[in-house]
């Protein structure tokens, strides 16, 4: 028996509705003279947002696997964006802060995200928000 899903690619709407978004977000943020991919960005948008994050919080928050979060941040250090410090009561894990200059750049880049985000928004109204963001959490219940 089928389903009526079966032959509707959301998943490939999702997709490409992500892809096209990152691409005109990174696209902004070259242009605007910024050294930052979109996934460097997502990083400092969490620590800015929870300065003290562990690594392995921000993986699970961003749905990056450690590794990868580690590459970035290594760069996002070297860039002199982000720094380390030692975790209270454990010498093998680190929390992530923005410096002065991670700061910054945060605060100059996020009016591009913002735009970008109401670009993307367009003239919908609030209450088609709540039917995606209630649309996109019982897809995303589904997965759990």
């Amino acid at each position: 028996m089928t389903h009526q899903s079966d032959h509707r690619a959301y998943f490939f709407k999702i997709d490409t509705t992500i892809k096209k978004i990152r691409n005109a977000l990174q696209k902004q943020l070259t242009e605007a003279g910024f050294d930052l991919t979109v996934d460097q960005w997502v990083l400092i948008d969490h620590i800015f947002r929870k300065q003290g994050i562990s690594q392995n919080e921000l993986a699970e928050m961003t749905f990056k696997d450690p590794p990868t979060v580690t590459r970035i941040i290594d760069l996002l250090e070297k860039k002199g964006m982000v720094e380390r410090g030692p975790a209270a009561g454990d010498r093998r894990k680190f929390n992530l802060f923005l410096t002065k200059n991670g700061e910054t750049i945060y605060n100059q880049a996020f009016p591009i995200v913002a735009d970008i985000r109401r670009k993307g928004w367009g003239s919908l109204s609030d209450s088609d928000y709540q039917h995606f963001v209630r649309i996109m959490d019982s897809i995303y219940q589904n997965f759990t």
